[in-house]
């Protein structure tokens, strides 16, 4: 077996059980910091390194543990924000919380704990080849988790590259295919011998390689400026223990008035459930007042609110108003969320004794459609979502086809409220950069409690509002045109292309690993 970093396959299965796993677990979740201060981003190839040294000096089973602990480790440090929102907010005891977070972090990590017995099982003894097998196996783990059971991407690999050099395949391979390519430069140096100098030549040149065609293919525009508005972005910071509850209500629609009459620009935006209430419950005076505001000539806007009827059910949406859709149904444009959140917005079938435990005003919603129409603006496409949609690049790029009705601006509508002043701010805010690095379009932020913020189409944040403080964001964005490859393949095939890029090569390589 080939030796890598420090020592051989023998010496290195002399590490007892529980430091092996527990190592690696140390590793997992030291590598999350490169998910909120992103110029730490060697430190989680590093990481990654290290899981694919121990793995290679492993048995299946025993790799298979260590991709558990690993992915467990990262999955709770990074979504450790999640017991806010189900004990604080929910109710839930914090053991109950606790245990719900650690299973839901210990289920996904199964799709990782398979690809490194995978990888224990079949990779080539060459450390080249043998990366490109743990690159595939990872970008099928990650895949498997970001599709499974409706997918729950948040600190996907990829994110940690958003400002590294890799950060330029974004627009071809997009955020799943930059995670493969990182995993496989690090797995390059955790099967390699570095304790000679010619142990060291194979994976540097792998890096350097892969960070400087990144380089490169990062510089290429595939889009180009349509025209430029002007946008009021609102940030109300309401508590999350308030926003929901009949007795704080007047005084929320009567703060999001005020916000609303005093935002200048071309188009106003308000966060998700902005209006925390139906049309119908809203005094007719106040309502009417917003929509004949913005129904002036020039005006836009877009605010969150719930729509919907007993009858037909309920939808989690966004209403834009202008003067051209006052002859709409309702009077308004409306966009409604077609990625629902698992246990806040839709109930899993046989968890719904799980969901009567918490507290939080919500539940059963309907879907919207996921290629909904655009909301236009001064001739700019401006194409709503919701909170949690914009994990999904390859759903927002289902909307660039076909391309003359692609949008031109993203909005991301939100409230992270639900989980406080937590890091799930910050890592939103890289996750919405990934999307314009994919697409290269711009995106809006507006939401409860940050980050509020105007990220251009190259993933550069040129205006921001501190988080968990109340205002109004004025700035300007400038629309783009045109497509980038990964929204031309991922708008036709979602991720099929990197599920079969994945798969043929794991299957190459256990086949010839077969031959006599």
């Amino acid at each position: 077996m080939t030796a890598s970093f420090a020592g051989s396959a023998q010496r290195g299965e002399r590490w007892p059980a529980g430091v092996d796993a527990g190592f690696v677990a140390a590793l997992g979740a030291a590598q999350t910091i490169a998910f909120v201060h992103t110029a730490f981003w060697p430190a989680q190839m590093l990481a990654v390194a290290l899981l694919a040294w121990r793995v290679g000096l492993a048995s299946p089973g025993r790799a298979a543990v260590l991709g558990y602990m690993f992915g467990t480790a990262w999955l709770c440090a990074g979504t450790w924000w999640l017991f806010v929102s189900m004990h604080r907010y929910g109710g839930l005891p914090a053991w109950l919380t606790a245990l719900a977070v650690f299973a839901l972090s210990s289920f996904l990590s199964l799709y990782l704990a398979m690809a490194m017995a995978a990888v224990a099982r079949w990779r080539s003894r060459s450390p080249l080849a043998g990366a490109a097998f743990f690159a595939a196996a990872w970008l099928l783990a990650e895949l498997a988790r970001g599709v499974i059971f409706t997918g729950f991407p948040w600190v996907a690999s990829g994110y940690a590259q958003v400002d590294s050099p890799l950060g330029g395949y974004a627009s071809w391979i997009g955020v799943y295919g930059i995670g493969a390519v990182a995993a496989g430069v690090a797995a390059a140096f955790g099967f390699s011998r570095l304790g000679t100098l010619g142990g060291w030549l194979a994976p540097s040149a792998a890096l350097v390689a892969a960070v400087g065609l990144g380089a490169v293919v990062g510089r290429v525009d595939f889009t180009k400026p349509t025209t430029t508005l002007s946008v009021t972005l609102l940030q109300g910071n309401v508590a999350q223990e308030e926003k929901f509850e009949s007795r704080f209500v007047p005084e929320a629609l009567a703060q999001t008035g005020t916000q609303l009459a005093a935002a200048r620009g071309d188009l106003v935006v308000g966060p998700e459930t902005v209006i925390p209430v139906l049309p119908s419950q809203l005094d007719t005076d106040w309502w009417e007042g917003v929509l004949a505001r913005f129904r002036q000539p020039g005006r836009a806007a877009i605010v969150g609110l719930p729509l919907g009827t007993d009858d037909l059910g309920y939808t989690n949406s966004a209403a834009g108003i202008s003067a051209a859709t006052a002859t709409l149904p309702g009077g308004f444009y409306r966009y409604d969320k077609h990625h629902l959140v698992p246990f806040g917005e839709f109930i899993p079938r046989g968890f719904r004794w799980f969901t009567e435990l918490m507290n939080i005003p919500l539940g059963d919603f309907n879907r919207g459609p996921m290629t909904a129409p655009s909301f236009v603006v001064k001739g700019e496409r401006v194409a709503p979502n919701i909170c949690y949609e914009d994990l999904f690049g390859e759903e927002l790029a289902a909307r660039f086809v076909p391309e003359a009705s692609a949008p031109t601006i993203l909005a991301n509508i939100s409230n992270i409220g639900w989980f406080g002043e937590t890091s799930a701010v910050a890592q939103h805010l890289e996750i919405s950069r990934m999307r314009t690095l994919e697409l290269q379009r711009p995106m809006i932020r507006a939401t409860n409690t940050g980050a509020t913020a105007v990220v251009d189409h190259r993933g550069v944040v040129t205006a921001s509002l501190a988080p968990f403080t109340r205002g109004a964001l004025e700035a300007t964005v400038e629309g783009r045109s045109g497509l980038t490859p990964f929204a031309a393949w991922a708008g036709r095939f979602g991720l099929w292309p990197l599920f079969l890029a994945a798969a043929a090569v794991l299957l190459v390589a256990v086949v010839s690993r077969r031959r006599p």
